[in-house]
């Protein structure tokens, strides 16, 4: 039996999860990191679709996607977390939706420090590694066992 279909949407530069600085982001890539994803979110009872694009009006697609069949969403936009208000705008939109960072982006750069999607969010995790993929998914997973 099929689980509650869940997106799980990366943003810009993510498809080069592996290559780009592999010290902050480290050294699995996207492909390995979606096929993880899949797998946990099999055993938590979720259909799991990982999707990466470099193109904004495309995430904001997907948003709207989400926000049209009532999908939950597990989101990384990159950089787009700290300018993007299209993007917030299409968030606003989708019923449940939970932000992932990968590292803790208040011990970066200052500009990192303003994030314009995180109040349109259930949640916000951050600096956890790709892990911070995980616990969304069992948050997600947990939700819609018991909605609040």
């Amino acid at each position: 039996m099929a689980g509650r279909r869940v997106l799980v949407l990366n943003g810009v530069n993510l498809g080069r999860l592996g290559q780009r600085q592999p010290e902050v982001y480290g050294a699995t890539t996207h492909a390995q990191l979606a096929g993880h994803l899949e797998r946990t979110g099999a055993g938590l009872g979720l259909d799991v679709e990982v999707r990466q694009t470099d193109h904004e009006g495309e995430f904001v697609g997907w948003l709207h996607e989400a926000a049209s069949q009532d999908v939950p969403v597990v989101l990384n936009p990159g950089a787009w977390s700290h300018y993007s208000y299209a993007i917030a705008d299409a968030v606003v939109q989708v019923p449940f939706a939970v932000e992932v960072h990968i590292s803790n982006v208040h011990q970066r750069e200052a500009w990192r420090h303003t994030m314009v999607i995180s109040p349109y969010v259930r949640g916000t995790i951050l600096g956890l590694g790709l892990g911070g993929y995980d616990l969304a998914l069992a948050h997600v997973a947990a939700a819609l066992v018991e909605p609040d």
